[in-house]
């Protein structure tokens, strides 16, 4: 008896400890891998990140030898470590990444060859007991940097970026899995994990990564694999957090808030420090939140959620407004012309938000990821793939786009995520049908185990006009439910940080095969439930028109100025369609504007015109006069497309509020 009793206990512990959490989000993404994009908005989009950014990225690899890097790594080639960072192995990681999210999507053999050699090399490059970090294999002694760490592995966790490096390798090889049903990068991936697990987990190396990353890769690698101890790992790495003595008051790096540090994860109730390292945590705590019920994680992210959306959100969606440790700043500290918001926070906002929304279904963080899509993260590459903006900044003198940075962690990040954003449109719970992204699309997928076909045509974001056809594979019962975007609602963003000067009165407006019906909206969604069957088509009409933004008057870059919207897009002044200039620029409350789409503008878009006053210094150059002229918006995703000029999405509301006068007579 003693013996199955000890056999019990032994049961159960093993149970507790290791076995896989039942629970998960309650809300269930449908996979990208369902969902056809086929609308004019993304699918070029798609096809250029496919065709043109994605071998330009590793184009760019081979010529900065950052895949060399694994060759040399391996012992297939002679030489030194050639790259600029430690962290760039994981470009070349995240561009795998990408490209075998399009493999699922588009079968292409030639760059199914390619990703084979590229894992050769990478498998090469591990060490017997699964290390990876190329220039520590290449030459201890010679680190690439100051901040590198030493000879020693595991030297600097707080920058070093093994760990980081390693969490991106993660979430590429379950991609290349999933795309393509070799093991190989696979195989290299958990080797690796379980070294990680070996020098860090439970009793062991009491350390955690600087720049959190590896906590997703490790609950991808978890899900894949259903291994306990990647998910057990990830917490680990999580909770550790917050516990190293840090002074009270000084820099981010003195107070531990750049590596967000200075508090137990669970005591955090700010968003603070280096904004793509901030948000990828948040993302990982959602993760291991919906995992393992941990209330405790949850209550944090929504605080510093608030936090984030009511202090520290641009307009575009962006995060990060100091340069100075690409960083959060301090509450309603936004400034315009110095904003940071690197394209990787835009990217780990929408990660961060899509899993807020799966742990609830409120419709507030899909607003909110939208806001970061459609404006600040998009703008981050050029229509044409082949240039990055790593900072987006709302107002600038003359920037451009750059071919490629010796931190590339931008255009590699945008190479992996483009391909998945079909993967936003649609949620399930049980018998519920969330949709969350208006993009046309075919999606083909199962509702409690019966196959649902879903069409969706639509001109989003130029028009609010969305139809929907469903094609059930018999008649079935599902509760539809049909985001009303916070922008249709008067809410430009969920708290009071910006609102419409003149809300609109119009409403939405459904149809069911042909008929209106009344609206039932519970929680943002329009609530549609009926037994569907073959070939119903729903209606949804979004009352779109052009808004004037203003924001919280503690907000200080923005006081006395305007910026304008149409539907889910941002708009900007550029230099090229306002006679050269825009920083004399006025946008008078009283000033009517229309709208006129271009299609061979700027890959075809819809502009705002109008007729504005603006600024000019007469003969003498004492003086200012005032002259009307044409004025034109454009989004804001589409600027620094023709040349070095002026640009702004911040405009002065009146004369008083023109706060560039004395430089416009000093140019003169």
């Amino acid at each position: 008896m003693w013996r199955s009793l000890l056999i019990m206990l032994l049961m159960s512990f093993l149970v507790n400890t290791y076995a896989q959490p039942a629970k998960d989000y309650e809300f269930k993404p449908v996979p990208f891998t369902s969902v056809q994009i086929n609308d004019h908005f993304w699918k070029p989009r798609i096809e250029t990140n496919k065709k043109v950014t994605i071998p330009y990225a590793f184009r760019k690899c081979e010529e900065t030898g950052r895949i060399e890097n694994f060759a040399i790594a391996g012992g297939l080639k002679t030489g030194k470590f050639n790259s600029t960072y430690p962290f760039d192995d994981s470009d070349v990681y995240k561009i795998i990444e990408g490209a075998s999210y399009s493999l699922i999507s588009q079968p292409d053999k030639k760059l199914d060859r390619y990703l084979d050699s590229l894992i050769t090399l990478i498998a090469a490059a591990q060490e017997d007991d699964g290390y990876i970090m190329t220039w520590r294999t290449i030459d201890p002694q010679k680190p690439p940097t100051t901040w590198s760490g030493t000879a020693e592995r595991w030297s600097d966790l707080d920058n070093g970026h093994e760990l980081y490096n390693l969490g991106h390798m993660y979430e590429a090889a379950v991609a290349h899995y999933q795309a393509t049903n070799k093991r190989s990068f696979l195989d290299v991936a958990i080797k690796s994990a379980n070294l990680v697990y070996d020098v860090f987990g439970p009793g062991k190396k009491e350390g955690y990564p600087g720049h959190q990353e590896i906590e997703i890769g490790l609950v991808k690698l978890y899900r894949l694999t259903k291994e306990p101890k990647y998910l057990e790992l990830a917490k680990l790495f999580l909770d550790r957090r917050g516990h190293r003595p840090f002074k009270e008051k000084g820099t981010l790096w003195e107070t531990g808030k750049y590596w967000q540090n200075h508090l137990p994860v669970i005591e955090q109730t700010e968003a603070v420090g280096h904004a793509v390292r901030a948000n990828y945590m948040y993302t990982a705590m959602a993760d291991i939140a919906a995992l393992t019920g941990n209330s405790a994680y949850l209550n944090a992210i929504q605080k510093i959620w608030e936090n984030m959306v009511n202090k520290k959100l641009y307009l575009t969606g962006g995060v990060g407004a100091a340069g100075h440790g690409e960083a959060y700043w301090e509450n309603y500290d936004l400034p315009n012309a110095d904003a940071y918001c690197e394209t990787c926070a835009a990217i780990a906002n929408v990660f961060w938000n899509h899993r807020m929304f799966l742990l609830t279904g409120e419709a507030k963080y899909i607003d909110v990821l939208e806001r970061s899509l459609y404006n600040g993260l998009i703008s981050g590459v050029s229509l044409h793939g082949d240039r990055f903006f790593y900072t987006n900044r709302l107002e600038s003198k003359g920037e451009e786009r750059s071919e490629w940075f010796s931190c590339a962690c931008c255009p590699s990040n945008v190479s992996r995520f483009v391909p998945s954003v079909s993967g936003y449109i649609y949620a399930l719970q049980e018998d519920n049908l969330f949709v969350n992204l208006y993009i046309g699309s075919e999606g083909n997928f199962k509702i409690n185990g019966k196959a649902l076909k879903i069409i969706q045509e639509t001109q989003y974001p130029w028009n609010g006009d969305i139809k929907l056809i469903l094609k059930p594979s018999r008649k079935q019962l599902i509760n539809l439910y049909l985001r009303l975007p916070g922008w249709a609602q008067n809410k430009p963003v969920p708290g009071d940080l910006y609102q419409y000067l003149n809300p609109s009165d119009q409403k939405p407006m459904v149809k069911i095969n042909g008929k209106p019906m009344e609206l039932n909206v519970q929680n943002s969604y329009i609530k549609i439930s009926r037994q569907w069957q073959k070939n119903d088509m729903i209606e949804l009409s979004l009352p779109m028109q052009i808004q004037r933004v203003i924001a919280h008057d503690q907000v200080v870059d923005d006081r006395g100025k305007v910026a304008l919207e149409y539907g889910p897009i941002v708009y900007c002044a550029e230099w090229p369609d306002n006679q050269g200039k825009v920083s004399n620029l006025i946008l008078p409350d009283a000033i009517e504007l229309q709208t006129e789409f271009q299609p061979d503008l700027l890959h075809g878009i819809l502009t705002l015109t109008g007729t504005v006053p603006a600024f000019y210094p007469v003969e003498n150059g004492t003086a200012l006069i005032t002259r009307n002229q044409a004025f034109n918006a454009i989004p804001y995703y589409a600027w620094a497309h023709r040349g070095k000029g002026e640009m702004s999405v911040w405009l002065p509301r009146s004369v008083a509020d023109i706060k560039i006068i004395p430089q416009v007579m000093d140019e003169k």
